[in-house]
């Protein structure tokens, strides 16, 4: 059986320094393998890139499903482990739930693989 991850809060931005900048501690390790592995499904770099490029900045789930075509519970599943990870925020109006990615969490998380990357 896999050995299970500890449950860390990822709700804020990684932020450390660069794994470039020289050898990270095991906390700093874990976080931001959290994060990655949270993004790491074919599935939700799609929704990331459907939500990404969302004209209103956000869309609810019924729409994501439709555009990936899958059920809605197996978007709202990969969904919530986007939110779990701190990338996308969503909020209730109605019948409906809105998501939208956090691009600051996305740029912290590609700040902290490479300091170059975003400059």
């Amino acid at each position: 059986m896999p050995k299970a991850l500890p449950v860390i809060d990822m709700s804020a931005p990684v932020c450390c320094a660069p794994v470039a900048a020289g050898p990270v501690d095991d906390d700093t390790a874990l976080s931001i393998a959290l994060r990655l592995k949270a993004i790491a499904d074919p599935v939700r770099v799609k929704l990331m890139s459907l939500l990404l490029t969302s004209a209103a900045g956000e869309s609810n789930g019924g729409e994501l499903a439709a555009a990936v075509g899958l059920a809605e519970s197996t978007v709202s599943h990969h969904l919530g482990q986007l939110r779990k990870a701190g990338l996308v925020e969503s909020e209730r109006r109605g019948m409906n739930t809105y998501h939208r990615a956090r691009r600051d969490a996305l740029a912290a998380l590609c700040l902290v693989l490479d300091p170059n990357c975003c400059g």
